[in-house]
């Protein structure tokens, strides 16, 4: 297997295994990763059908990256779906939910790496205080490790929680934690709300101030809400451009005609953003 990757992605799309009707639409899309839940979404007696369809789906490769959500680790269906599905060439990475140490993910790694060496992209769920006091530890366990997310929904049943705000300790944990253990930012959880689009901008908007990149949806309306969300600016396009021109004709330190100063992580920053802007902005 081949994991297919795709730089800087943005929108992330869950839909129902056990759908493969809804599984197709999602392919075509837009999104830049569509994840196929076989945990919360399925059905307990929908769950060998939810598998078997996943699994003649990555029969072959599919035409942008999907993952898989397996069930609960440590369970005789998460053992199942991994048997099944990873050997298959359409699977670009694992999603392991409610992951509380790095011994989960070690383990994972371990029994789904491919007999011809590499390992599959894994991206660890952090949905509990637990799992977020071992963030880190978690995000660094292993190298097959590419990503962190944060569980909101379950992290804010644990947490006895119900203001919005009262996540953001836990957010910036987990971004810290990612980028620490030298992963991508995180990106945002889903907002549940699929008809208030305004709602999810304002969310999006916030959830970029606190360092996530992109953002996983449930419904295809909430994807061009957060591209446009997490997509550069214009005013962020043209200075990172004068960032970089300025960097080219004088490297090392320096400060712009503006006043700003400049230095090699900010120059790092604009071309993050500039190969943004190429993918998603519409000049």
């Amino acid at each position: 297997m081949i994991p297919q990757t795709t730089a800087f992605p943005l929108t992330w799309l869950y839909v129902p295994g056990d759908r493969p009707d809804v599984v197709a639409k999602a392919l075509s899309s837009g999104a830049d990763v569509v994840i196929v839940d076989l945990e919360d979404a399925v059905a307990p007696d929908r769950k060998e059908y939810a598998r078997s369809a996943t699994a003649e789906l990555l029969s072959e490769r599919p035409p942008v990256p999907v993952h898989v959500r397996v069930n609960p680790l440590h369970t005789a269906r998460s053992a199942a779906d991994l048997k099944t599905l990873t050997p298959l060439p359409g699977l670009s990475a694992l999603r392991l939910p409610k992951v509380t140490s790095p011994a989960d993910v070690v383990r994972i790694a371990e029994r789904t790496a491919p007999a011809d060496g590499g390992a599959i992209p894994l991206y660890a769920l952090v949905e509990s205080a637990l799992g977020v006091e071992r963030a880190y530890d978690i995000a660094s366990a292993h190298p097959a490790v590419r990503g962190l997310a944060l569980g909101e929904a379950d992290l804010r049943a644990d947490l006895c929680v119900q203001h919005d705000t009262a996540l953001d300790w836990p957010r910036s944990r987990v971004i810290v934690a990612a980028r620490a253990a030298g992963l991508p930012a995180p990106a945002q959880s889903i907002y549940p709300d699929t008809r208030d689009l305004a709602g999810l901008a304002h969310s999006c908007a916030h959830g970029r101030t606190l360092g996530f990149l992109g953002r996983a949806a449930i419904h295809p309306r909430q994807l061009p809400v957060i591209e446009r969300a997490y997509a550069p600016t214009r005013q962020e396009i043209e200075s990172a451009e004068e960032i970089l021109e300025a960097a080219s004709t004088t490297p090392g330190a320096q400060a712009l005609p503006n006043g700003r100063f400049i230095d090699q992580a900010v120059v790092e920053s604009a071309h993050r953003t500039l190969t943004l802007a190429n993918r998603y902005t519409k000049h």
